[in-house]
């Protein structure tokens, strides 16, 4: 990275220039964010994750940048445009707007009105009339570049010639274009309508019929609202400043006085307005603001998957996974503890009396045979009427009921996923057994399905979907290093978000266990076909052996830095089992005793950490949540209500809580708290339990209005 690239991102991110350096070099080499983040903080003077992935990210922009500059050079030298002018605004331009501004007059361009006057020789006189000198007559100025051959017949068609020219001389003015720019990004207002006759079809999006909100203030939410409506044939969407304040900005750029020539420059200037320059500036201030819509709705999106990866496991433990269905009947899957499917069934709970109580003899005898710990009931269509039934059911442990979020369950039941994990097992069943699995390891799961399909995000499918994707694919890989995986009972799937390792080497590493067994040390990873020196550093201290060689390999601690532990173990007389179990043991240690040129006391610190807890799920326990009985659907629910909830997404403008009536109600953002909220994410988190007060119930359109302020008295 050069000095100038790494001054800049330094800045921008109120990062150390040698942070930047450093974090810099460590990603060109290869290594991963997780893998910086925590195995090599003495290099980057301790940067997060989301300081790393903010350089990554600058980088990847700044060499955008450069191959885009690279390309205009190249372009204007083949053409023979290049001056050393020319060449040094390119070399100093700082972002992509102002590259572009700079070509914009060289850019090859379809035959334009000015392109046509300029054949017509008029050029000149656009110039004479451009210079607006109070003795100009431009009538009889253009009198002299009549030529009926060209079209040119008399003064009139010279002058709107001239016009033309002049007009794309002030479209493709730098400054003109930046002041511009302003304007629409302070004073620029989105204006929709509805497309007469639409009224109807598009009654969605009624609240922008007739709806103006100053770009300034228009948040994500709305912005993709609007652009949705337009996309989908309803709604007329424009985004413009008070036209006289931009035709006042222009002229007094452009108009040098009264006289006759600053008379035709002013009409070149107007035209140049309503036929080009407003054309190229909304086009950019719809650009930019859809690029800012998405960057919050991603971000959204980003938070609510987090959560939901890192929601507290059951652990391992025999389910029964239920997939509620009313008319073709309720599928279930037991799973073991380690979640192996053990069998499948079908019962009927909505048919007759007769089919109950078949279906309850039925769970009784497969919690019996199969020594069933906990329910997973799928929270769609008859879910809660499925959790009254197994609640009645008499059994003689006591068995948890829990209410599973199934959003994703139905995709993952049809991908290549599935079918390469049961091949010969319905999707239907499928779908329970994802429900299930879900329950005992929400993170192991989830890895399997596109994120998009989850059910967190807001209007994830109206954002840049490779913007989306790459955040995402940062969470999710993000969330998988932070636990930890065991290699030996980890899917291809979640294997294949460990860091430095990928689609490839993960499949690579469940053939070699399907072939050889368990693995039972770190270092046998090395084994692994094409698993090379780069890829171990990078996966091995985010693979976790239980039962192993070396009782570090479950722990966090890098193979690196194994001896580093054991010269610990060993200047005490311990083994390093006993540093494992004795905190004792462990406060004996004198961290500064093993700081050198490159291990210092972060990762001496993070050592010591490990030690205490090796191999432990930073999760959060599981919390068993109940919702209010008697609640089972939206007519149930009546104004004034308290009822205990789950929150299922956070948006901009507020929380969606499933209070258990298979019909999510709204939190706004105003009755979050008492207090004033600006970012919902201060008050709540997906799967956050919560106690929500009905405020309103439309059943007609299905929704249920919620509060979260508390009574002050």
């Amino acid at each position: 990275m050069n000095e100038k690239h790494a001054s800049k991102i330094a800045e921008e991110l109120n990062l150390g220039l040698q942070q930047v350096k450093a974090t810099a070099r460590l990603l060109k080499g290869g290594d991963t964010v997780p893998f910086i983040a925590r195995y090599r903080k003495e290099v980057t003077d301790s940067l997060d994750e989301v300081a790393i992935t903010g350089i990554r990210d600058k980088t990847a922009q700044l060499e955008a940048l450069d191959n885009r500059r690279e390309s205009i050079l190249k372009s204007l030298e083949e053409r023979r445009l290049l001056t050393d002018d020319l060449k040094e605004k390119i070399v100093s331009a700082e972002t992509m707007t102002t590259l572009e501004d700079i070509y914009l007059p060289y850019r090859p361009k379809r035959r334009t009105r000015a392109i046509v006057a300029k054949e017509k020789g008029l050029e000149p006189l656009a110039k004479i009339i451009f210079t607006q000198k109070d003795e100009t007559d431009p009538v009889k100025e253009a009198s002299a570049y009549l030529d009926p051959e060209k079209g040119v017949e008399k003064a009139e068609d010279a002058l709107a010639g001239s016009r033309d020219i002049i007009a794309e001389w002030v479209n493709e003015d730098q400054e003109a274009r930046k002041r511009m720019r302003v304007l629409y990004a302070q004073k620029g207002v989105f204006r929709s309508i509805v497309i007469p006759g639409k009224e109807e079809e598009g009654a969605k999006f009624k609240d922008y019929f007739d709806w103006e909100e100053p770009v300034t203030k228009a948040p994500s939410h709305r912005v993709l609202a609007m652009r949705r409506g337009e996309k989908e044939g309803f709604l007329d969407l424009r985004i413009s400043p008070p036209q006289d304040k931009a035709l006042a900005l222009l002229e007094a750029m452009f108009v040098k006085g009264e006289g006759a020539a600053s008379k035709e420059v002013k009409e070149a200037v107007r035209d140049c307005y309503k036929r080009l320059l407003s054309v190229s500036m909304e086009t950019e201030i719809r650009l930019e603001t859809k690029k800012i819509a998405d960057r919050e709705a991603i971000k959204i999106f980003a938070d609510n998957l987090r959560e939901l990866l890192l929601e507290p496991p059951l652990g391992q433990k025999s389910i029964m996974a239920i997939d509620p269905g009313i008319r073709t009947g309720c599928k279930i899957a037991c799973l073991d503890p380690q979640g192996k499917l053990l069998k499948t069934d079908t019962i009927y709970l909505f048919n007759s009396e007769k089919s109950k109580l078949s279906s309850g003899k039925t769970i009784k005898e497969l919690v019996d045979k199969y020594k069933v710990e906990a329910f997973a009931i799928g929270n769609g269509t008859g879910g809660r009427e499925t959790e009254a039934f197994i609640n009645e059911l008499p059994f003689s442990n006591d068995i948890q009921v829990i209410m599973v979020n199934e959003s994703g369950a139905s995709v993952y039941s049809a991908s290549e996923t599935a079918r390469e994990e049961f091949p010969d097992l319905d999707l239907t069943y499928r779908g329970a057994v994802s429900i299930g699995r879900r329950l005992m390891d929400p993170l192991a799961e989830l890895v399997k399905i596109d994120p998009r399909a989850i059910g967190v995000g807001q209007y994830q499918h109206d954002v840049n979907p490779l913007g989306l994707k790459r955040s995402l694919d940062d969470v999710v890989t993000s969330c998988v290093n932070a636990v930890g995986v065991d290699v030996n009972t980890a899917s291809q799937q979640l294997l294949t978000y460990i860091s430095g390792l990928g689609t490839r080497l993960a499949k690579n590493i469940v053939i070699y266990r399907d072939e050889y067994g368990p693995l039972s040390s770190r270092k046998e990873l090395k084994k692994v076909p094409r698993l090379g020196p780069k890829a171990f550093e990078q996966a091995a201290g985010f693979l976790r052996i239980r039962g192993g060689d070396n009782p570090l390999d479950i722990s966090a601690v890098h193979p690196e830095s194994y001896g580093i532990v054991e010269a610990m173990a060993r200047d005490i007389g311990s083994k390093v089992t006993d540093l494992l179990e004795s905190e004792v043991l462990r406060k004996k240690i004198d961290l500064n005793k093993y700081v050198t040129d490159s291990v210092g006391l972060p990762t001496l610190t993070d050592i010591l950490t490990e030690l205490a807890k090796p191999g432990r799920d930073p999760r959060d326990r599981f919390e068993v949540f109940k919702f209010k009985q008697g609640i089972e659907k939206i007519e149930d629910v009546q104004t004034g209500m308290s009822l205990p909830g789950v929150v299922t997404n956070v948006t901009a403008f507020g929380a969606f809580v499933d209070v258990g009536v298979h019909q999510d109600g709204l939190v706004h953002i105003s009755q979050l708290a008492n207090r004033f909220i600006k970012d919902p994410n201060e008050v709540v988190k997906v799967h956050q339990h919560v106690t929500v007060k009905v405020l309103d119930v439309d059943l007609e359109r299905k929704r249920i209005s919620l509060s979260m302020k508390q009574d002050i008295h």
